[in-house]
């Protein structure tokens, strides 16, 4: 791949942005859908939890937890991509059941023990550093409460041996993996892990 296809891949899916940008969420609004409605079943949230999405996009996964969960914050570096969530989650803001924040993985904003689920489609694999952004996951979670993760089996560094690796490294237990395959049409596989932090200590 040349530099040139690299920058552009960037704006569009790495870290979306111009017109580019905006192209990338509609067809990650598009081929992500599945997988984002899957990972919140999967969740089964209930309605006095709060839930920390990291790295949305374009709003679906966060629609589909704020209709179950008490409170969603959904975090991204992308002012296109949290533009994008305003527009899909607006009813959702206006009652309080949304908030956005500009920030990523490492850097959440959130106070410490503050969500009980944490949710992430398609985002692990472009974190700079697993460690920091596990570390603050792990701070921002409740005691007891879980993780989520789905990414591009293809495109995760190392693969899943590699992510539950960092996970178990940042203290989270009964960590579980498996690849499942999108309906959507072109979609690739999905790696995806579920954890948890011990409930004190």
């Amino acid at each position: 791949m040349t530099g040139l296809s690299e920058r552009l891949l960037d704006m569009g899916f790495g870290h979306p942005r111009g017109p580019l940008g905006r192209l990338g969420g509609r067809l990650m609004a598009r081929g992500n859908a599945a997988t984002e409605q899957r990972l919140v079943d999967f969740a089964a949230l209930t309605p006095d939890e709060s839930v920390l999405i990291i790295g949305p996009g374009p709003g679906i996964g966060v629609r589909a937890a704020a209709t179950r969960a008490r409170h969603t914050v959904a975090v991204d570096p992308s002012e296109t991509m949290l533009s994008a969530c305003r527009k899909r989650c607006a009813d959702l803001i206006a009652d309080g059941k949304v908030a956005l924040i500009q920030g990523d993985a490492a850097n959440t904003t959130q106070p410490d023990d503050s969500a009980d689920v944490i949710l992430s489609v398609n985002n692990v694999m472009l974190w700079p550093d697993w460690h920091a952004g596990f570390t603050e996951l792990r701070r921002v979670l409740r005691p007891g409460g879980r993780i989520l993760l789905s990414a591009h089996d293809k495109w995760l560094p190392g693969g899943l041996p590699a992510l539950k690796a960092a996970v178990t490294h940042a203290g989270f237990i009964d960590t579980q993996t498996w690849t499942w395959e999108p309906p959507t049409r072109g979609a690739t596989t999905a790696a995806q892990l579920r954890a948890h932090l011990p409930a004190t200590g």
